[in-house]
C-alpha cells in the first residue's frame, strides 16, 4: 500500500492483467471454499489456494485469504477465549511464533512457480491425512505441542493451510469436543494475529490484496452461511466426501502444468 494516499495503479494493473473470467472464478472459488469451510469446518484454505495461485500470485492469494478468514473469524473469538484451556493454547502459539515467520519467508522469497508446486504438494498430503481419519492418541506434552504449533505455523504462514495438523493433534485426545473446538478456535485467532503481523511486515497487504478480498469475501461469507445451514440436514459423510474430491480437483486444476487449461 502506498504511503501518503491512495494509489490504486497496482490494483489497475492486476485488473488489466487477467480476464473478466479469471475474476469469476477466483469468485467461484471462495464460494466453494466457505462452503466446505461453512459445513465441515475444513477445507476453505485447502480448496482455495490451489485454485487461486493459478490465476495470481500464491503470495497474493495467501494475503487475500487471510484477510477473508480473518475478518469472517472475528464474532467465534469472544466464545472461544472464555471456553479455551489458554495455557494448552499458549504452548501451542509459541511453536507458531516460529514457524510463521518461516512459511512467510518461504512465501515471500521463493519462487512463484516452486511455491504452487509446494502448495499443491502440501494440499495432497494433507487431504491425505484428513481422509486417513488418523489422529494422535497419545497424550499431549509440552515440546510435541510446541512442535506442533510450529508445523502449522509453518504452512499457515507459506500457504494458510496450517489447520490439519493441530485438528489431528488435539482431537485424538481425551478432551471434550467442546473444549477442543475452543482451543482450535482461539489458537488460529492468535496464530492469525502473528500471520497478520508477518506478513504486513513483509509487505503482502497491498491494495491488490484489498481489491480480490473485497471481491472474493462476499462470496466466501455466503459458502459459510449456506454451508453452515447445510449442517444437519444433509448426510455429513457424504459431504465430506465430496469436500474431498472438492480438495482433490482443486489440488490437481491448481497444478502448473495445467495452466493452459484456465489461461
Amino acid at each position: 500500500m502506498a504511503s501518503g494516499g491512495y494509489d490504486f495503479s497496482e490494483v489497475s494493473a492486476l485488473i488489466a492483467g487477467h480476464s473478466v473470467s479469471e475474476m469469476v472464478f477466483i469468485v467461484l472459488a471462495a464460494l466453494t471454499a466457505g462452503l466446505a469451510r461453512g459445513f465441515s469446518g475444513f477445507g476453505g484454505a485447502l480448496i482455495f489456494m490451489p485454485l487461486a495461485s493459478a490465476i495470481i500470485e500464491p503470495k497474493l492469494a495467501a494475503a487475500v485469504l487471510f484477510l477473508i478468514d480473518a475478518f469472517l473469524s472475528l464474532p467465534m473469538i469472544p466464545g472461544s477465549y472464555r471456553q479455551a484451556d489458554r495455557r494448552e493454547v499458549a504452548v501451542m502459539v509459541a511453536g507458531a511464533a516460529f514457524g510463521v515467520p518461516v512459511g512467510t519467508a518461504i512465501l515471500s522469497y521463493a519462487e512463484p512457480l516452486t511455491v504452487r508446486w509446494a502448495i499443491t504438494g502440501l494440499v495432497t498430503v494433507l487431504l491425505a491425512l484428513l481422509m486417513s481419519g488418523w489422529r494422535y492418541r497419545g497424550q499431549p506434552t509440552r515440546p510435541l505441542t510446541v512442535g506442533t504449533g510450529f508445523i502449522s505455523g509453518v504452512f499457515g504462514g507459506a500457504a494458510q493451510v496450517g489447520g490439519p495438523p493441530v485438528v489431528a493433534y488435539w482431537l485424538g485426545g481425551p478432551k471434550t469436543a467442546l473444549l477442543v473446538r475452543a482451543n482450535i478456535v482461539f489458537y488460529f485467532a492468535l496464530s492469525t494475529a502473528l500471520t497478520g503481523v508477518n506478513y504486513g511486515l513483509a509487505g503482502l497487504f497491498t491494495w491488490s490484496a484489498a481489491a480480490v478480498a473485497l471481491l472474493a469475501g462476499p462470496t466466501f461469507a455466503l459458502g459459510l452461511f449456506v454451508g453452515s445451514r447445510l449442517f444437519g440436514r444433509v448426510d455429513e459423510a457424504a459431504f465430506r466426501r465430496i469436500c474431498f474430491l472438492l480438495i482433490a480437483a482443486a489440488a490437481i486444476i491448481g497444478m502448473p502444468v495445467l495452466d493452459g487449461v484456465l489461461r
